[in-house]
């Protein structure tokens, strides 16, 4: 088979899954939900809306105006600006924490699973058992205890997430790689003699490239609902503001009766954590060789 016919082969099995995805109509909406929040997350790192977040004012829990959306916190801050950078330390978050999380699994286990039943095989997989063996919050706390007065303070629960969620990625790929091993094009380039690391890098990690981004997706939005229970326990976000601490400053407002920061922050988490499942589950099932129609 030329490498023509392959290339073609290849556009063709990417085709249909975008039009599978494209044919979801939940899917389809989920994904420009997140492409808003997205494109929200962009206007508020560039300084072009949701600047006055910390600005202070006069009137504490002010009501709903046209100038302040959802109203005012104790402090006066507006909490529609507070909300939307809140979406910008979410973004950050969980592209940080997924892209490095993913690329670690997914490099870890195609090794794990080229070098299946060796002594490589079992060190990774001792390590990712090791790994998802300690609860993930007591170790999210110990890193941020260990970090604390440090350069990396503010990176410790970054540091922490990553240091967790690569193991099911980890263990995904793997299972794939093994299966992969076996293929006719495998063996055929350790019989010219190409090395182990390029077959991985050149011929497997290749063909693990839809199970990478359904873990990124999903591990995007765990790490996003971590950062805000980590972030309302005292563990997350140090400077600047996130939906956690909307949270964790609601819990004296609510009893005030003013809901403004729990909606808000609530609101805004729920919306993104759904849409973004739903994107997930469509990615998933669009992706999947099983299920794409030839």
């Amino acid at each position: 088979m030329s490498e023509e016919n392959i290339s073609t082969g290849r556009d063709s099995l990417w085709s249909k899954s975008r039009r599978k995805l494209m044919r979801d109509r939940a899917g389809v909406a989920a994904m420009i939900v997140v492409g808003a929040y997205g494109l929200i997350a962009i206007l508020v790192y560039l300084g072009l809306i949701g600047e006055n977040w910390s600005t202070l004012g006069e009137e504490g829990f002010g009501g709903m105006s046209s100038e302040h959306w959802f109203g005012t916190n104790i402090n006066g801050q507006d909490i529609f600006s507070r909300a939307i950078q809140g979406i910008k330390t979410a973004f950050e978050v969980g592209l940080v924490v997924a892209v490095t999380a993913t690329a670690i699994g997914g490099i870890l286990g195609a090794i794990a699973g080229y070098f299946h039943r060796t002594i490589v095989d079992e060190v990774i997989m001792w390590l990712y058992g090791c790994i998802d063996a300690i609860p993930f919050y007591l170790f999210v706390a110990a890193v941020a205890f260990s970090l604390k007065g440090t350069d990396l303070q503010p990176w410790g629960m970054h540091i922490a997430m990553i240091a967790t969620f690569w193991s099911s990625t980890c263990r995904i790929v793997r299972g794939e790689v093994i299966k992969i091993r076996g293929l006719e094009y495998i063996q055929a380039a350790k019989a010219v003699g190409v090395g182990p690391l390029t077959i991985v890098r050149r011929h497997v990690m290749p063909n693990t490239t839809h199970i990478l981004l359904v873990q990124s997706t999903i591990a995007f939005v765990g790490a996003i609902k971590s950062e805000v229970i980590l972030t309302f326990l005292g563990l997350g976000v140090v400077d600047g503001v996130s939906w956690g601490t909307m949270l964790s400053e609601s819990t004296s407002d609510v009893l005030r009766g003013h809901f403004g920061n729990f909606l808000g922050a609530s609101g805004f988490l729920f919306v993104l954590v759904i849409s973004f499942n739903m994107f997930a589950d469509a990615l998933q099932d669009a992706l999947d060789p099983k299920k794409v129609s030839s």
